[in-house]
């Protein structure tokens, strides 16, 4: 890459990312296994509140922006069907389309757009008749989710990389159809993005949490990096913010000691993140999460620390030991019910 291409490339992420930054003061007012979000939290215990320390940002300049190569040929992970849907390939088929699993688990026959790789996929939690969280005002995650991973989709692509969403629309899609898109697509980064409820605490710093996979040093700094991205845009809002004890970047282990969350279980070898960034159940971040202005500084951030992550050696920060978690998080995310959406 020239010299002079790549200080273009610098001042083009200093401009994206800083107006995203800048937009917040401009528009701020004041599973069981398959477990498919954290919407609930631990009772029956006795611990002393838990806090995580978020270190500033560690990096102190904007990082360059140096996709890797991708591959350019070989068999497929998913294709975009002509209704925009992203599905995992099966196979190729003799006449030039591919055998794929539908969002609800189903194998269908297409034709669409092959993807071989991609730098990061997004997945938009919920879906469909799956709302997932609902604010006081019936704001629903589902929609949130879908609006961010959009914007933060268009800002990626604007620095050059490669982005796929696990969901393209307001339809159900099976936890194990996003596992296998990101299995097959095997991207630099996974992140799951979600937003919370039932909080133990409120406070006035943001109570924003990710987590990793057990075991996982590169999941496990992306969550810190996210947190960190997190927590800096959301702390200039001055509001009483929703948290868990221990709010932070951390781990959630199932009876064996494996991951909790479905999501993350199903994408074993590709680092993944599943972001809480807010608690949609809390009427002033509710508020906040359906104002577009908000939505793109929660984007900017999920940009943020995809860059990082994938430019720079940092560390992340934030992370936490967890409280003991007894009760079982939200349901969702099975095929039972489901109907897939047009393939077209």
């Amino acid at each position: 890459m020239s010299s002079t291409h790549h200080r273009l490339l610098v001042a083009a992420l200093a401009l994206l990312l800083g107006g995203g930054l800048a937009a917040v003061a401009l528009g701020s007012t004041d599973e069981a296994p398959d477990a498919n979000s954290t919407t609930t939290s631990a009772v029956g215990t006795t611990s002393a509140p838990v806090t995580a320390t978020t270190a500033a940002p560690t990096t102190t300049t904007d990082p360059p922006i140096a996709w890797p190569a991708l591959p350019l040929d070989g068999p497929p992970g998913a294709v975009t069907t002509p209704s925009g849907v992203v599905a995992a390939v099966r196979a190729a088929t003799p006449d030039g389309r591919f055998s794929v699993t539908t969002p609800c688990g189903n194998e269908a026959t297409v034709a669409g757009t092959p993807i071989v790789g991609a730098h990061v996929v997004l997945d938009p939690g919920h879906g469909g008749d799956e709302p997932g969280a609902v604010g006081p005002a019936g704001t629903t995650e589902k929609a949130v989710n879908l609006a961010i991973a959009l914007e933060a989709q268009r800002r990626l692509e604007a620095l050059g990389a490669t982005v796929v969403l696990t969901r393209t629309g307001d339809y159900r899609i099976t936890l194990a159809s996003r596992g296998a898109i990101v299995t097959g697509i095997k991207p630099l980064l996974f992140i799951s993005v979600h937003h919370n409820a039932e909080p133990d605490e409120l406070r006035a710093t943001p109570g924003a949490e990710t987590y990793f996979q057990i075991g996982s040093d590169e999941s496990r700094r992306a969550s810190g990096l996210l947190l960190e991205e997190l927590v800096r845009a959301f702390s200039r809002y001055e509001i009483t913010w929703a948290a868990d004890r221990d709010a932070g970047a951390k781990y959630r282990p199932n009876s064996t000691g494996g991951d909790y969350y479905g999501i993350l279980k199903r994408t074993a070898g590709v680092p993944a993140v599943l972001s809480e960034a807010a608690f949609i159940s809390n009427p002033a971040e509710e508020a906040l999460l359906a104002d577009p202005a908000f939505q793109a500084v929660e984007a900017d951030a999920i940009t943020r620390a995809a860059v990082r992550f994938i430019s720079s050696d940092d560390p992340g920060s934030g992370y936490i030991e967890p409280y003991p978690r007894t009760q079982p998080a939200g349901s969702g995310g099975g095929a039972t019910g489901c109907v897939d959406p047009p393939l077209g």
